[in-house]
């Protein structure tokens, strides 16, 4: 999995860094990948930089714009400290060999939905879905993840399949597809701002374990060698995330003023942030902040294991589960009530 010298050149040509740059030798350099533009899901990370909480933490913080190299391959290549890497990478990618471990959760619950039209009078519940277009992304975990929702309403779990990308939104408006996945603290706050009208259904109510979506992950190899880094960073970010919630209104602000080129609709960015906050995503109804789940850990990597999904490097699904207490760590966490 190591990448050609010109890729590890390109990704740190694109670092933009966050924060006023400290004197020389006074700061610990850390740089972390986003997995797309910037979002709400990344809000934390402007948050800790504009309140200065990696100066208090002496830390130099970049940022590695979303680019044609994953977040996790940058992570695992050792190109990027950490990165955000979603729920079902991090379980495949390090299943087959990736050095990755996730070391913050940036949401306390599932953000995706099944989702259709809302004046769709012949879907009523996921059985219904048998025999419809959905408009996919490309991966085993949506046909084992929608099969599993029909199937455990009743149905057969058969549907056919377009592959469309981000463009399943655009089709889904136009009635060309009959239904499919969305994060609903982005596309659905948009769908309820913009239209057309949705409903959806929730994956946990309907067999599929809950799980965290995505993470902030680094290496076990840099985690080892950097702990105290480590720490220092993580504790920041989660107090800026922390933050976020507290004072939303702030926080979008610095989220756009952070992000000119961007374009972001700075109303939106606060609609989004209120579903994340409303919804306990970013901070749970417990009262975590980034703190992962083990029980939904195991459940999430026992639900892929058994559809097949978690293979080896050469393609080969694993003939048991694996250890799963090695892909994420709590112990970078700062101390919560």
């Amino acid at each position: 999995m190591t990448l050609p010298n010109h890729h590890l050149l390109a990704a740190f040509a694109v670092a933009v860094t966050l924060g006023a740059a400290p004197a020389l030798g006074q700061a610990t350099p850390v740089s972390v990948a986003l997995d797309w533009t910037p979002n709400t899901n990344h809000i934390g990370l402007f948050v800790a930089a504009a309140k200065g909480y990696y100066d208090e933490a002496g830390l130099a913080v970049e940022i590695l714009p979303y680019a044609d190299t994953a977040a996790a391959t940058l992570v695992a290549n050792r190109v990027a400290d950490f990165g955000i890497v979603g729920s079902i990478g991090l379980f495949t990618q390090r299943s087959a060999g990736a050095d990755l471990v996730a070391a913050y959760a940036l949401v306390q619950t599932e953000t995706g939905r099944l989702v259709f039209k809302a004046d769709r009078s012949d879907i009523v519940r996921p059985r219904d879905l048998d025999g419809k277009l959905y408009a996919g992304f490309g991966s085993g975990w949506e046909n084992a993840l929608i099969g599993t929702i029909i199937r455990n309403d009743g149905g057969k779990g058969e549907f056919e399949t377009v592959t469309l990308g981000t463009s399943a939104y655009e089709a889904l408006a136009n009635d060309t597809v009959d239904f499919t996945l969305e994060v609903y603290t982005w596309e659905g706050v948009k769908a309820e701002r913009d239209g057309p009208a949705q409903r959806a259904f929730r994956y946990a109510d309907y067999g599929v374990p809950d799980q965290h979506t995505n993470f902030i992950a680094s290496s076990g190899a840099y985690l080892d060698a950097h702990a105290d880094t480590a720490r220092r960073f993580i504790g920041a970010t989660q107090r800026g995330y922390a933050y976020a919630v507290e004072h939303p209104d702030e926080a979008a602000d610095i989220l756009v003023a952070a992000n000119p080129d961007a374009a972001l609709d700075r109303e939106f960015v606060r609609a989004s942030l209120a579903a994340l906050i409303d919804g306990h995503y970013l901070k749970g109804a417990d009262g975590a902040v980034g703190t992962i789940d083990p029980t939904k850990m195991e459940a999430v990597g026992g639900f892929l294991y058994a559809a097949g999904l978690l293979k080896d490097g050469d393609g080969n699904p694993l003939p048991s589960l694996p250890d799963l207490s090695g892909y994420y760590t709590n112990q970078y966490l700062e101390p919560q009530p």
